[in-house]
């Protein structure tokens, strides 16, 4: 088992790897940025650094300074957690390269998935089911551009290779708009993310958004642990996720679970993963893959009983997964709120001092957050300041039991998004199960 880990990130997600090692006795290093002193994991870790300035680009995204905080504490792995440097292969590359164990995919799967057009193009020789598209990058002969437009089917949208987080996309119904609208993402991607490539797929007019969880220990053992619906969605982002998704084609659903595990296989992949599907009329479609832990991954521990940091630990520590995948059950039904810190009504952030804090609790209910009474959320990052989970033996009672939690849940001093969830876990449409990606914004009015 791994000796040290230094744990690269912030907030809820550091706390909860922390918590995981500690579990399985493994030491802690906390790095922070100066604004992030007080942070719950930071105080609880064995050892802290200070890596730099408020700013992520000088602190948390500062590949040198984290690489020399596990230096002189003599660490053993770093664990990037999500969001920031945990998709960034170089940094994967840089941490095996000066002698550490990156608790993650090797450098070259992150390279590979995080291109979206190798990546679809991996997926399909892996047997899984992707979107209609251009079979590669977009060049710039005005009418092999149009003609593959016309043989996919309007509407179609233009994707950033490179993209992420719902940048880099735009939508294009008809002939006309086609030409420009790839000049303006390609020109968009390269700003954004420095790689102007692009390519074209289908654009599905009302899908779900589900996911597929997996955990695979690179020696050539895989296991799925079945799907999460997070289709509730504002601008790209996920609000509320659940699992398993409600109302899938069972036999889709079969074929996709084993897709994604025997994917896993071909491609080498090692550590925690998710397929991102579009899912429209009984079919699905990948979309991309994440080579991380997911913020949402409670929700699929909830319903499996599988602690997934947990096993990232043990897979970076050279030990097979502790458990196959005729061992894997689904058991319940779980969601999980993303409580931000942000007005409910404008999206607005709204950092400040925490004057009190009293999380829910109860059978069923779980809440994972760094905040306390007295802690001040910084204006600095993701406004991100909790999950609150709540798991039932079926979907009703798990969402009676969101309903009593958000009401339960207090958080004075700033504003936070629980009335936004409030209303929704109240929805008819969404208490139906199965909404699609659009069904938020356009309750929002947006």
């Amino acid at each position: 088992m791994l000796d040290k880990v230094l744990i690269a990130n912030r907030g809820e997600i550091a706390l909860r790897i922390l918590r995981a090692c500690k579990e399985l006795g493994i030491k802690t290093v906390a790095v922070h940025s100066t604004a992030d002193r007080e942070l719950m994991h930071v105080r609880l870790a064995d050892e802290a650094v200070c890596i730099g300035p408020a700013s992520s680009g000088q602190s948390y995204l500062n590949i040198p300074s984290l690489i020399s905080a596990a230096e002189v504490t003599d660490a053993s792995a770093i664990h990037p957690g999500y969001g920031f440097l945990s998709e960034n292969a170089d940094f994967a590359e840089q941490v095996e390269r000066s002698g550490f164990t990156f608790i993650g995919p090797r450098a070259e799967t992150i390279r590979l998935m995080g291109d979206k057009v190798s990546a679809i193009e991996a997926m399909k020789k892996a047997g899984v089911p992707t979107v209609p598209g251009s079979d590669g990058p977009l060049g710039d002969d005005e009418g092999e551009l149009l003609a593959t437009a016309r043989r996919i089917g309007y509407p179609v949208i233009i994707k950033a290779a490179a993209g992420g987080g719902g940048r880099g996309m735009r939508v294009v119904h008809t002939e006309g708009h086609l030409l420009s609208a790839i000049t303006v993402t390609r020109t968009e991607a390269h700003s954004a993310f420095g790689d102007g490539t692009v390519y074209m797929e289908k654009f599905l007019e009302k899908p779900r958004h589900v996911e597929v969880q997996v955990l695979a220990d690179g020696k050539g053992n895989a296991i799925h642990l079945y799907d999460r619906d997070c289709s509730l969605q504002r601008r790209h982002q996920k609000v509320l996720e659940e699992a398993p998704a409600p109302g899938l084609d069972p036999d889709a659903r079969a074929r996709v679970l084993e897709s994604c595990r025997e994917a896993c296989i071909t491609i080498g992949y090692r550590g925690a993963g998710t397929f991102e599907f579009l899912y429209e009329d009984g079919e699905f479609f990948f979309i991309e893959m994440n080579t991380r832990v997911q913020v949402e991954h409670p929700v699929t521990e909830m319903v499996t009983g599988v602690d997934i940091v947990r096993e990232q630990l043990r897979i970076a520590s050279g030990l097979p997964l502790s458990i196959s995948q005729e061992q894997v059950e689904l058991n319940g039904h779980a969601f999980e709120c993303r409580i931000n810190a942000e007005d409910a009504r404008t999206f607005m952030p709204s950092p400040g001092k925490v004057t009190l804090y009293h999380p829910p609790g109860g059978l069923g209910v779980r809440m994972d957050s760094h905040v306390y009474t007295g802690y001040t959320v910084p204006p600095h990052y993701d406004s991100l300041i909790g999950k609150l989970i709540t798991w039932g033996v079926d979907r009703e009672t798990a969402l009676t039991r969101m309903r009593n939690a958000l009401d339960e849940l207090l958080v004075e001093g700033i504003k936070t998004n629980t009335e936004l969830h409030k209303d929704l876990v109240r929805d008819g449409y969404f208490q139906q199960g199965g909404v699609n990606i659009h069904y938020l914004e356009k309750k929002l009015g947006l």
